[in-house]
């Protein structure tokens, strides 16, 4: 189902475009965040996770640039990750202003445990796309989501 809009053929086109990719988003997200439900973890938390795993510690504001949030949601999730014991919060060896988000041995465990599922839950949410079908989705995105970067 695509949009109704009676607009211009360009408006048109974008909007069922736009539908389709956010359709397609959440369809992906819900099939790769299943495996979540029973470890209690939400799907930012999850990312944030993840992103310390593979990353290191990171500053709370490079988190949230990261993830397309706003410090003040980060925080929150940060505040329950940290209730949780998989983060701790530790000033900055080399900026007293900053404050660098560190997974605690808990939480590298957790993040350890789950990060297979979801690598093999994207493959098989992927596997309905050809390897290049895989490649040019990547391309697209990654170009309409340079292209909608504020300057």
């Amino acid at each position: 189902m695509g949009s109704h809009y009676a607009g211009t053929e360009d408006e048109v086109r974008a909007l069922n475009t736009f539908i389709k990719l956010v359709r397609a988003t959440e369809t992906v997200i819900a099939s790769t965040s299943a495996h979540l439900v029973d470890s209690g973890v939400t799907p930012t938390q999850f990312g944030v996770l993840e992103a310390l795993y593979h990353l290191g510690p990171m500053r709370l504001c490079d988190l949230a640039a990261k993830h397309l949030r706003t410090s003040g949601t980060l925080t929150i999730v940060i505040d329950n990750l940290e209730k949780s014991g998989l983060v701790e919060r530790r000033p900055s060896p080399t900026d007293r202003r900053s404050v660098m988000v560190h997974l605690t041995d808990t939480g590298r465990s957790t993040i350890a445990d789950l990060f297979p599922a979801h690598a093999r839950g994207v493959r098989e949410a992927m596997s309905v796309l050809t390897e290049e079908e895989q490649v040019e989705l990547g391309r697209l995105c990654r170009k309409l989501g340079l292209g909608n970067t504020a300057a």
